[in-house]
């Protein structure tokens, strides 16, 4: 960097961290940073699978994978024929999904820096469980005539557990993990990877669902509460906590 950049990039710093904080630290780790940075080679699609990127690599394309196998689009895109098919008022369990959807995914942007990464995205992993179960059991019900008075209510809640966890966590929490574990010089390969990840998965979703609610509409959303428990053991075993860390204590506690 020249002059002006660094008298930039110094009056950046004290301006996030406090006019008065002592940031000779944090200059010169991310000044060094920098410097190796330039000294690396051109990267390449197979750079990812290195062994200092590789966890980086399961870490995003797993969170990203289970972010969709959950089964969110199906739901989605669905939920006015799952409202119907569970005897409920497709219109009002519209309107209660999307004021519901806005509501939590703006208090999970809040939450996400005070409760950190880790907390929320197993919180919303048991709450995605619990929405689906309550789904599922909802159509066992119905289809052997059990209760018949509570399927609705089953199906409704179901449906607004699983869209209120899974906009608290799930639903960014993958796209921020996937940012601040990946090394700089590979931010966008890894990227590019996560994000065709996103869209498979969302494509294998929305392409499936139907068949397996011909199959069994119950069955189909035991399914998705299984991959919602081996969701929350995969965060559990393999995402670290990254609120509050530097990118470069991130990329050495991931090499350690």
């Amino acid at each position: 960097m020249n002059g002006e950049e660094e008298e930039e990039f110094e009056a950046a710093l004290r301006k996030l961290r406090g006019k008065h904080a002592d940031i000779s630290y944090e200059r010169s780790t991310i000044q060094e940073y920098l410097t190796i940075l330039q000294t690396l080679p051109k990267v390449t699609f197979l750079n990812l699978f290195d062994r200092s990127n590789y966890r980086a690599v399961i870490i995003s394309v797993g969170l990203m994978a289970f972010q969709q196998f959950v089964g969110i689009n199906g739901i989605v895109f669905y939920s006015t024929e799952i409202f119907k098919s569970a005897g409920f008022n497709p219109r009002l369990g519209t309107i209660l999904f999307g004021v519901l959807q806005v509501g939590v995914t703006a208090g999970g942007a809040l939450l996400i820096d005070r409760t950190g990464r880790r907390p929320l995205l197993m919180m919303s992993a048991s709450g995605l469980l619990l929405g689906n179960l309550l789904i599922a059991f909802s159509f066992f019900f119905k289809a052997h005539s059990v209760a018949p008075t509570l399927v609705p209510n089953l199906a409704i809640l179901g449906v607004l557990v699983y869209i209120a966890f899974f906009s608290i966590g799930m639903g960014a929490g993958p796209w921020l993990i996937m940012s601040e574990v990946f090394p700089l010089h590979v931010k966008g390969l890894g990227g590019g990877l996560v994000t065709l990840m996103n869209w498979f998965g969302s494509w294998v979703i929305s392409y499936t669902f139907n068949f397996l609610m011909l199959w069994s509409s119950h069955g189909t959303f035991f399914l998705y509460a299984f991959v919602c428990l081996l969701a929350a053991i995969f965060i559990y075993q393999m995402v670290p906590e990254t609120k509050g860390r530097r990118l470069e204590e991130i990329h050495a506690s991931l090499n350690s």
